[in-house]
């Protein structure tokens, strides 16, 4: 007997709190195979344990007049040899296996389960003492045991199914303990614990929630081996005795009939046959969820044409026809649920790079993200539009997207280490993408590799191709990255925080390269970032992002050197360069208070809560208005601040303080 099949548990297990948990059931039933194999397995559980009240003849009543009858309206499904309905005894079997085998799972992971979540708590030396134990059960013949203890027992099924259940424990217990060990390393879960909370909590709140999906898919594969186990040992003689029935029984006494009564064999058959299979199929729909394999995306539905400004943004103006990339009032959104984004819109021309700044929660990484069609699972594009080229990105397809990403649009990870495969040599992620977008042979690639090393600054190309990932340093990895996007010869890279987790000497060389590409190749490049610094050095154009929307835009030296929105200001204020010659601030500024989350968003400016202009009027809703000569800005008494020649103030409610002092964008550069 096979023990539990091992799937790649890890890749499945869900984060708390996101889309693919909030939505488990709900998303696999969404799918046709799942819902079969759901509506199945209903059907054949609640038509077995209400048989003895719907079923229309007795499973010992015989009608020796019709023995071995084809189906007819008397007994649909035929006879068998003694003449006793097929419907009647099939359904009326169909009982013990189901329940039997739900003892198993329930005995597999009840002891499974909880030795894995202790393992994982309490480290190698526990998890070394009962690692040994369960590898002395997997080491077991199973089927030999099981056959000793009918011969004890006598045919007992559930007892039988029970001592599997134990016997299996080992091999779920091997599974769950690396799905156990893997969401204890996250960063929630330390902070249950700092927090206080003991060992059980952690556990049922906190890790358990998000193996749901391993545990699933691994219980219902484990039920369909179970419902063969059953019919197997009553296939042999091991089940109840006549004239009770049961499936394999009824399969064994089928098989001498198969020449002369071929249709006996497939009643029965067909029933078990097909519960075995959506035991297996609902597995496969809760994998497929979990792991994002789903169909090629759906066309997403556009919204209607707006006939007002989404949320005060303003009114789209004339396409530019020198853009090579154009998003126009594009809204994000959880499906069925609240805005993440909404009325966003800028442009961006050949050769330049656009800069996508603010807290974080403000929406840039989603932007960003939804450029490539890497939406997270339950949120998708609700409106608007994104022009690249001549084509509407929104609403394709998987397979249409495909054909963009990498040869016309890339991405750079934040995390370089992330982005890169630890299981493969920096030569076969970079040759692989190579020959797929180039069409060219392997050394022809591995020559192409090595000269894009070089052209990111890498000067021992061939010593690096030789490396593995973790033999690089962070800034060399994300050398690598740079490369590894540059593979397919796009002409916009999106670069979501490309210098986050690097000190500040490779930070500048990641910098001076990314604008050393842009001069010599004309790439475009959209910069995902909370760093002003970064922004001023590196950025043509930018927009200023905030709860989901764009307060301000323009060319970068208007925007840093003239702002007129209160958040730009406040952004600035709070940024410790200022230029040569102008004395540092007693106190840099703050903002008080945090971005509002989706769905809590104010009718008008969304900064007005915390901004310390803010005014009755700031909360109705309004428009955007023309700023910057290109751009935009999204406050109502810009002109009026302007006017008065007032910033953001370190300490709003100081009398004594003055205007603080803008830094220049000049000056950051």
């Amino acid at each position: 007997m096979s023990v539990l099949p091992l799937d790649a548990a890890d890749d499945v297990a869900a984060e708390p709190g996101s889309p693919a948990r909030r939505q488990g059931l709900s998303e696999v039933l969404r799918r046709p195979g799942g819902l079969l194999a759901a509506g199945w397995l209903l059907f054949v559980v609640v038509a077995s344990l209400t048989a003895p009240w719907w079923r229309p003849y007795g499973v010992a009543e015989q009608d020796l007049a019709n023995r071995l009858a084809l189906p007819s309206a008397e007994h649909w499904l035929g006879t068998d040899p003694l003449g006793r309905d097929l419907l009647s005894r099939i359904f009326t079997a169909g009982t013990e296996p189901l329940l039997s085998s739900a003892v198993t799972v329930l005995v597999a992971f009840g002891i499974g389960l909880p030795l894995a979540l202790i393992a994982a708590e309490r480290g190698p030396r526990v998890e070394r003492v009962i690692s040994r134990v369960t590898e002395v059960f997997l080491a077991l013949p199973s089927t030999i045991l099981l056959l000793a203890v009918i011969g004890v027992i006598g045919v007992r099924t559930f007892i039988i199914m029970a001592v599997l259940g134990v016997l299996i424990s080992a091999a779920v217990y091997r599974v769950m303990l690396g799905v156990a060990q893997s969401v204890r390393t996250r960063l929630y879960v330390d902070a249950a614990r700092v927090n206080g909370l003991g060992s059980l909590r952690v556990n049922v709140v906190h890790v358990l929630p998000s193996m749901a999906t391993v545990i699933a898919v691994q219980a219902a594969q484990l039920y369909g081996i179970g419902l063969l186990i059953v019919a197997g040992l009553a296939f042999l003689g091991f089940g109840p005795a006549e004239p009770d029935p049961s499936w394999g029984f009824m399969i064994q006494d089928a098989s001498s009939y198969v020449f002369n009564a071929p249709w006996l064999m497939v009643p029965t058959g067909l029933v078990l046959a097909l519960t075995v299979i959506a035991a297996n199929e609902l597995a496969d729909a809760i994998a497929g969820k979990a792991a994002g394999e789903a169909a090629p995306a759906r066309r997403r539905r556009r919204s209607p044409a707006l006939t007002a400004p989404l949320d005060g943004a303003a009114e789209l103006a004339p396409a530019d026809p020198d853009a090579v990339l154009e998003v126009r009032d594009l809204t994000i959104a959880v499906d069925d649920g609240a805005d993440l984004v909404t009325g966003v819109s800028f442009a961006l021309r050949p050769g330049r790079v656009l800069g996508l700044v603010g807290e974080s929660g403000c929406g840039k990484t989603m932007t960003a993200r939804s450029l490539l069609g890497l939406l997270p699972d339950g949120v998708s594009v609700r409106g608007g539009a994104i022009h690249w080229r001549g084509q509407d990105l929104v609403g394709r397809t998987e397979k249409e997207l495909t054909a963009v990403r990498g040869r016309e649009i890339a991405l750079i990870s934040q995390e370089p280490m992330v982005a890169l495969d630890p299981m493969f040599s920096v030569a076969y992620q970079l040759t692989q993408p190579i020959r797929r977008f180039r069409g060219v042979g392997r050394g022809e690639a591995r020559r192409i590799a090595a000269e894009l090393l070089r052209n990111v600054g890498i000067v021992d190309a061939e010593r690096v191709l030789r490396s593995y990932p973790h033999q690089l340093s962070g800034g060399m990895a994300q050398r690598v990255c740079i490369a590894l996007a540059l593979t397919g010869e796009p002409q916009l890279l999106i670069a979501d925080e490309p210098t986050t987790a690097l000190d500040v000497t490779v930070q500048a060389e990641i910098l001076t390269l990314l604008r050393a590409l842009v001069r010599d190749t004309g790439l475009s490049v959209v910069v995902v970032s909370h760093d002003l610094g970064v922004v001023a050095d590196i950025c043509d154009d930018v927009a200023v992002m905030y709860a989901g929307t764009v307060v301000e835009s323009g060319t970068a030296a208007a925007v840093l050197d003239a702002p007129e929105h209160p958040y730009t200001q406040a952004l600035l204020a709070a940024n410790p360069h200022v230029p040569d010659g102008v004395p540092v601030p007693v106190r840099l500024a703050s903002i008080p208070g945090t971005v509002p989350p989706p769905g809590s968003w104010p009718a008008g400016c969304r900064f007005a809560t915390r901004c310390q202009f803010a005014q009755d009027q700031c909360r109705s809703p309004f428009p955007a208005r023309p700023a910057h000569a290109t751009g935009s800005v999204f406050c109502v008494r810009a002109d009026e601040l302007a006017d008065a020649h007032v910033s953001w103030d370190a300490d709003p409610v100081g009398a004594a303080h003055a205007p603080a002092t803008t830094p220049t964008a000049g000056a950051s550069r």
